[in-house]
């Protein structure tokens, strides 16, 4: 299934199954996987691996190489697991040597139009990336997170697992697991996002030890050493509690509160 119009360098690796559309471009050392569909004027450049299921929508860019200035044009590659869909414009560059040398993109990832995936991100599955989203180098997006349309992701950032990114929120440091932060004059988090936990099976009590915890480090008089210490002393026995204070504890830019 593959349009006459389409280029396809010989050195790319197509399965069976793929389905290139119209003036498509497919550099070499490109691996697709049966069951992905580049639905017209697709711009792929390896070494790039593309994973089952996936679908690619007109004048998306991946695999090409990073804005990063101290590139000097070393091997490294873009990997993309599967079912994921990028739409319109997306772009995603390849990793660099400084970054580990790959960019990585799980499964069933809903990024959508405009949205870029810098060098050497790694961005988790289940996740979304509304329109516009812009994700600077070395960016980690967990698990299930959701930024919010025309956001901006410093460079080192992470996002927690279950996050969600209110839209036009500028992020310069990690993200809590859980929470629902919104860039206004000041980046704070305003609680747990319990909306999203809920939707994806967390108890009504884990809802609330969470939210409890989140209330020692937003809306308490406690400094953020002693709301820790106090997180601490309820962790025992949730797992998420415990996975909170792991990324408090290893959060290199600080978090945001």
């Amino acid at each position: 299934m593959i349009h006459p119009t389409a280029v396809i360098h010989p050195g790319a690796r197509l399965g069976t199954t793929v389905r290139v559309g119209p003036y498509c471009i497919i550099g070499e050392e490109v691996i697709i996987d049966d069951g992905t569909e580049l639905i017209a004027q697709v711009y792929m450049d390896g070494p790039l691996r593309v994973g089952p299921a996936n679908r690619f929508f007109p004048y998306s860019s991946i695999g090409m190489i990073s804005q990063d200035k101290k590139f000097r044009g070393e091997r490294a590659e873009t990997i993309i697991g599967k079912g994921n869909t990028f739409r319109e414009f997306v772009t995603v560059h390849r990793g660099t040597a400084g970054g580990g040398g790959a960019t990585r993109i799980g499964d069933d990832n809903w990024i959508m139009a405009y949205a870029h995936i810098a060098h050497d991100c790694a961005v988790g599955s289940h996740t979304v990336l509304a329109n516009g989203t812009t994700l600077a180098g070395h960016v980690t997006i967990e698990d299930h997170a959701t930024v919010g349309a025309f956001s901006g992701i410093h460079q080192y950032c992470r996002i927690g697992r279950h996050a969600i990114i209110g839209g036009y929120s500028v992020i310069t440091q990690d993200v809590l697991p859980f929470s629902k932060t919104v860039s206004e004059r000041q980046t704070r988090v305003f609680g747990v996002n319990t909306v999203g936990l809920e939707r994806h099976g967390f108890s009504a009590e884990q809802r609330e030890k969470l939210s409890r915890v989140f209330r020692h480090l937003i809306s308490s008089k406690l400094n953020t050493t002693q709301a820790v210490e106090k997180i601490r002393e309820e962790a025992q026995g949730s797992e998420e509690i415990q996975e909170l204070l792991r990324f408090i504890e290893t959060s290199e830019r600080g978090f945001i509160k």
